[in-house]
């Protein structure tokens, strides 16, 4: 006799054959007692479903995607990614899922991911990643109903998205500068064809209106959330003649220390610098970094709950979340 059987599961239980089929593939008509105990017998025995034949029962594959449409060498070299991924993965481990990581680089690459995966089934629905506003595959994704949800707000009311509150945040850190006095505050901005370059943008000119003060243009200089670009970026706004600067991210903040440092500006006399994120390098470079703190994990863990509350039909509607963020004072701005 082999007990790995749905019917000796069910003797052992007390139940019928179709009670433990509905436990074990989460129909929601089980008294919960009834669940619990089919459960218990259910470890006891180590009774594993084939995954095959439970997706022709519940027209679900346990699988979900992450894509992430950067370029590959940027998400092994920043380290915003392994956070968030790591938020997604905890949460993927924690309801039995599966996650599969897409990365492309090019439009062709998209193509064929696009026939091949999602469009074949394979997946019950994606997180997506540092999209650009442009991006044509969230349009796609839209038409032919697939369930996602988007790490970053996006800007059309049909689509899901978890995402930082990224005007507050960046409106909270230049008021800090302001009050330490200062009034010319430049911004290495994130790029601009992405939501979170354009909020963060938004914050800055919102605290300097607030103010009273004038948006001077030229203190405004578009990087790239990397440390090498926005070291280039910097070096170009110094003439310029800011006393402190909002950088987008940490590593933008980074690139900024770097270039003031050879240029032979003191931080924080000389020019204040904050940033935006609060990953670990920034309590540890010198002068320890002032910065935004953004839940980073908590982002990646609350889409992909939200996305699986999609799929199993918890939620309808197209839900948007904000998180909260939190200034984090260090010694970089000179408070």
């Amino acid at each position: 006799m082999n007990p790995n059987t749905l019917e000796e599961i069910a003797r052992l239980s007390g139940v019928s054959r179709s009670t433990v089929s509905r436990v074990i593939n989460d129909h929601p008509n089980v008294r919960p007692e009834v669940r619990a105990r089919v459960q218990r017998i259910v470890q006891q025995v180590g009774y594993h479903p084939h995954a095959a034949a439970r997706s022709l029962v519940t027209k679900r594959t346990q699988v979900i995607g992450l894509l992430i449409p950067q370029a590959v060498t940027r998400i092994f070299t920043d380290p915003f990614f392994p956070h968030l991924i790591r938020g997604i993965a905890s949460t993927c481990n924690a309801r039995g899922c599966h996650l599969m990581l897409s990365l492309f680089t090019s439009s062709t690459d998209q193509d064929s991911l696009y026939r091949q995966v999602l469009r074949s089934g394979y997946l019950d629905g994606v997180v997506v990643a540092s999209t650009t506003l442009d991006d044509p595959l969230i349009p796609r994704m839209i038409e032919d109903g697939i369930h996602m949800v988007c790490v970053g707000r996006y800007p059309d009311d049909r689509v899901s998205y978890v995402d930082s509150d990224n005007v507050r945040g960046s409106r909270m850190a230049v008021e800090h500068l302001l009050r330490l006095g200062h009034r010319r505050i430049a911004t290495v901005t994130g790029p601009l064809s992405m939501v979170p370059g354009h909020d963060r943008l938004e914050g800055y000119r919102q605290a300097l209106e607030a103010r009273g003060l004038p948006v001077d243009e030229s203190l405004i200089a578009e990087g790239d959330f990397s440390e090498e670009g926005s070291q280039a970026v910097m070096q170009r706004l110094l003439a310029t003649g800011p006393t402190a600067v909002f950088a987008a991210s940490d590593p933008t903040a980074i690139g900024v220390m770097k270039a003031l440092k050879a240029a032979g500006r003191r931080i924080p006399d000389d020019v204040a610098v904050v940033g935006f994120d609060d990953l670990p390098i920034a309590s540890i470079v010198e002068p320890a970094l002032t910065t935004v703190r953004q839940p980073i994990e908590q982002l990646g863990a609350t889409a992909t709950d939200l996305l699986l509350k999609l799929i199993e039909g918890e939620v309808q509607e197209p839900q948007h979340v904000i998180l909260p963020t939190q200034l984090v004072i260090r010694a970089s701005c000179g408070s």
